[in-house]
């Protein structure tokens, strides 16, 4: 077997994944600048050239900074929905009007299933504030692993998607308390806990407690918040979730982070 994940980036300031399989490698957003992205697969001793493929959550811009280098740069398949591209071409014409080009765009639909060389990626709609967002589940060599990041809520179709996932990477985005009492103007602490918003550590540990079928091998807290979270707080919250029922101790929590990418998980 020799399928892992590795979390290049995961907050506010950018966000990339690597899924890889024995063929084939996938990143999972674009947030990161070229040159911090290569360096950081340096790091984790992946070549650049051997990416297969970008695949495109939504347009926010800690997930679309660097696609039009790296599209350029790897000349490979940009994977990404119709309605995503347009309010990404809309966000970065030029003075001129003039949008950038994705040579090799290939567009999606959420609930429809394709491949990427030997991983099978089914991409589902979730609930945020941007054109047409979605989250992933990678099938290869026998794993399953779910991306769940940037939701307001978790909505059963959801839910029914992650099911089954030995790799389960969620948004543990904020602290409640911490958000209500910290720096972000008003109108940003109510869009950030709004049902097309991010995903709290309450919210996550309610999905932990009830809803969760116990299934991943590991789970990864992402997309945590600089300012309104702390890691400790969040682990906390999901280990006492996990805690709560019988039988689930067996999985492993891991952090996501910011400034550095995360050691691969391998399966």
């Amino acid at each position: 077997m020799a399928v892992s994940v590795s979390l290049l980036a995961s907050g506010s300031r950018g966000n990339c994944a690597l899924v890889a399989s024995s063929l084939t490698r996938i990143l999972v957003d674009a947030g990161l600048s070229g040159r911090e992205t290569f360096k950081r697969l340096h790091a984790l001793e992946e070549r650049p050239d051997q990416i297969s493929a970008i695949l495109i959550t939504h347009e926010h811009s800690d997930h679309v900074a660097g696609l039009q280098r790296l599209a350029t740069k790897l000349k490979i398949p940009v994977f990404i929905t119709e309605g995503t591209q347009h309010a990404w071409n809309r966000a970065m014409r030029d003075e001129e009007g003039k949008t950038p080009e994705l040579a090799k765009a290939e567009h999606f639909s959420a609930g429809r299933s394709f491949r990427v060389g030997d991983i099978e990626v089914s991409p589902f709609t979730i609930p945020h504030d941007a054109a047409d967002p979605v989250g992933f589940t990678f099938r290869a060599e026998g794993i399953k692993i779910g991306f769940a990041t940037d939701l307001g809520y978790m909505p059963v179709s959801v839910r029914n998607h992650l099911s089954g996932s030995t790799v389960l990477v969620m948004e543990s985005n904020h602290d409640v308390e911490m958000l209500r009492t910290g720096p972000y103007p008003w109108s940003v602490k109510q869009r950030v806990m709004s049902r097309v918003g991010h995903l709290s550590n309450d919210s996550l540990a309610e999905f932990f407690t009830s809803d969760y079928d116990g299934s991943a091998e590991y789970l990864v807290l992402a997309h945590l918040s600089e300012q309104n979270n702390h890691p400790e707080i969040a682990r906390a919250s999901a280990e006492n979730a996990l805690r709560s029922r019988q039988g689930l101790w067996s999985n492993r929590v891991l952090l996501a982070a910011q400034a550095e990418a995360t050691a691969p998980i391998r399966l």
